[in-house]
């Protein structure tokens, strides 16, 4: 009897990919608001303010941008090409233009859901700043974004804003994938650009309310309970079990802004009750959640008045005596 050699050929199966971001951003939404169109011309301050930041793109010329001391950040960059700046959190800065042909920008101030505690704007950097070129994909948004910035039509402003938020989308999705390259060296943005801890983070942002611990984040990676532990920490800066609870709680802090009960909430972010959720908030924040809501509306009613302002000041431009052409009417230099 003849033995019949049988050869098996192991094909190594790639892990199906993930969306890293959608999770994030369908539950901290950023948006975008087009306020100016054209060339700036001398110096244009950008004033700071709670929970916005900014999204300008130098579309041709020079431009020195400059920061206040104490801003950490330097005093004075200097750009020569097309360049994407993104402001993630309120920073007062001011462009220096040539100032009699000036350069052309296209700027959109962003309000991000849940202002300094958005998990988005607490894992970047207080400004990026990235050549245009560098973006793949990003020469069709910003073509688009353009052509409806550049000229007025029915819904162009509205249409404008969505393209930024367009455009932001695939600056984070580049974030991710060259966190090193952008100068981000833990956080969640790294943790993200990792593989395996992608995995759990993105299960974890996915359904906070299961009941999550250490061999269960671990199994989601692939990874030994031991390796799970010590790679996250090192990436993303802090214990699984901490990221976690500060994840629930910025869910929560969301969620009882919007007047939701105490008791629900609890139960959907995965606490067996509101005195359980209530310990946890006050073991991180300091306060309980009532107290936490109090300090939240007394901060409603400061913002409120802050609110009536010119349109150039509410928008981020300085009021200013000369004002340039911007989208709608709200630019200005000085």
């Amino acid at each position: 009897m003849r033995k019949v050699l049988r050869t098996y050929q192991f094909v190594q199966t790639m892990p199906e990919p993930i969306d890293r971001l959608s999770a994030l951003l369908e539950r901290f939404r950023a948006r975008a608001h087009l306020f100016h169109q054209g060339p700036l011309c001398g110096l244009t301050q950008f004033a700071a303010q709670p929970g916005r930041g900014f999204l300008h793109v130098l579309r041709r010329g020079e431009l020195e941008l400059r920061h206040p001391p104490g801003s950490g950040l330097p005093g004075s960059l200097r750009f020569d090409e097309p360049t994407l700046l993104f402001y993630p959190r309120p920073v007062h800065h001011m462009f220096h233009n040539p100032p009699q042909e000036g350069s052309d920008f296209t700027c959109a101030a962003l309000d991000f859901d849940g202002g300094a505690r958005n998990p988005v704007v607490r894992a970047l950097p207080p400004l990026i700043a990235l050549p245009l070129a560098h973006v793949a994909g990003l020469e069709q948004s910003l073509a688009l974004l353009f052509a409806e910035a550049g000229q007025v039509r029915c819904g162009h402003r509205l249409l404008a804003d969505r393209l930024f938020e367009v455009v932001l989308i695939q600056l984070l999705r580049w974030l991710i994938d060259h966190h090193q390259e952008a100068g981000i060296q833990a956080g969640l943005i790294a943790g993200l650009s990792d593989p395996r801890l992608a995995r759990a983070l993105v299960a974890l942002h996915e359904a906070p309310g299961e009941p999550w611990d250490l061999p269960r984040m671990a199994a989601r990676a692939g990874m030994s309970r031991s390796a799970f532990a010590a790679t996250f920490r090192l990436v993303v800066g802090q214990p699984p079990a901490d990221y976690l609870t500060d994840w629930r709680l910025t869910l929560a802090q969301a969620q009882l802004r919007l007047g939701r009960p105490v008791k629900s909430v609890a139960l959907e972010l995965g606490y067996a009750n509101a005195s359980a959720l209530s310990r946890a908030f006050t073991a991180r924040l300091g306060q309980s959640p009532r107290q936490w809501l109090e300090r939240e509306e007394e901060g409603k009613e400061g913002e409120t008045a802050g609110k009536l302002l010119p349109a150039d000041a509410a928008a981020g431009l300085l009021p200013s005596p000369a004002r340039g052409r911007g989208a709608g009417g709200e630019g200005g230099s000085v």
